[in-house]
C-alpha cells in the first residue's frame, strides 16, 4: 500500500521522536519495548493487566497505548507510566466535537483515556471504576513524571517549534528544487 507523505507527516514523526527522548530523559534510560530493560518493563505492564486489554479486559493481541497521546496536541511522553496494553479495536481513540477557543468553530478531537474507557465500559460503572483504578495504579507504579506547568509549557514550545521548523524546511527544499530545475532547464536551451 502506498502512502501519500507530506511534510506535516515528517514533522509529526519528529515531534513523536522528541517526546520519546523527553520521556527517556525522565525515565533515565532508553525505553524500547522490543529490547533490553524496556522490553522487560513492557512485559511486566502486560502481566499486571493479566495479559488483557486495559480497556475492554479481553485477552486479545495487545498493542502499546499511550494514555496521554504522544503528539503535538497532548504532548504525552513515551514512558512506562504513560502506557497500557490495549487491543487494536480499543486503541482507536474515539473522537468528540468541541468548540475551538480561538476560532469559535467546532472541531473534532480525540477523547482522553478516561473518556475512552467510559465509552468502552458503556453503562457498567463497576467495570469502569475497576479498570480506571488499575490504569491509575499502573501510572503511579511506573512513576510517570508529575511535570510542572513550566516543564509542560517548555515541552509544548519545543514540540511546536520542531513541528513548524520541519514543515518549513521541507517546503523550502521543494522551493529550492523548483528553482534549480528552472535554472537547469534554462541553461539547456
Amino acid at each position: 500500500m502506498t502512502t501519500y507523505n507530506t511534510y506535516a507527516d515528517a514533522a509529526n514523526t519528529a515531534v513523536r521522536a522528541f517526546l520519546t527522548s523527553v520521556g527517556e530523559y525522565y525515565l533515565g534510560e532508553k525505553f524500547d519495548k522490543n529490547s533490553g530493560s524496556g522490553k522487560k518493563k513492557w512485559e511486566t505492564i502486560i502481566r499486571n493487566f493479566d495479559n488483557k486489554c486495559a480497556y475492554c479486559n479481553k485477552a486479545k493481541k495487545l498493542e502499546m497505548e499511550h494514555l496521554v497521546s504522544i503528539n503535538r496536541r497532548e504532548y504525552g511522553l513515551h514512558h512506562p507510566g504513560n502506557i497500557v496494553p490495549c487491543c487494536r479495536e480499543c486503541n482507536k481513540r474515539r473522537r468528540k466535537e468541541i468548540v475551538d477557543d480561538e476560532s469559535g468553530k467546532k472541531k473534532k478531537v480525540e477523547v482522553n483515556w478516561k473518556e475512552q474507557l467510559s465509552i468502552i465500559c458503556k453503562n457498567d460503572k463497576t467495570a469502569f471504576e475497576e479498570r480506571s483504578n488499575r490504569v491509575e495504579k499502573s501510572i503511579r507504579d511506573n512513576s510517570y513524571p508529575d511535570l510542572s506547568d513550566n516543564e509542560k509549557n517548555s515541552i509544548r514550545v519545543m514540540a511546536e517549534f520542531l513541528y513548524e521548523r520541519i514543515k518549513q524546511t521541507g517546503g523550502n527544499a521543494t522551493m529550492l528544487y523548483n528553482e534549480l530545475v528552472k535554472s537547469f532547464v534554462k541553461n539547456k536551451v
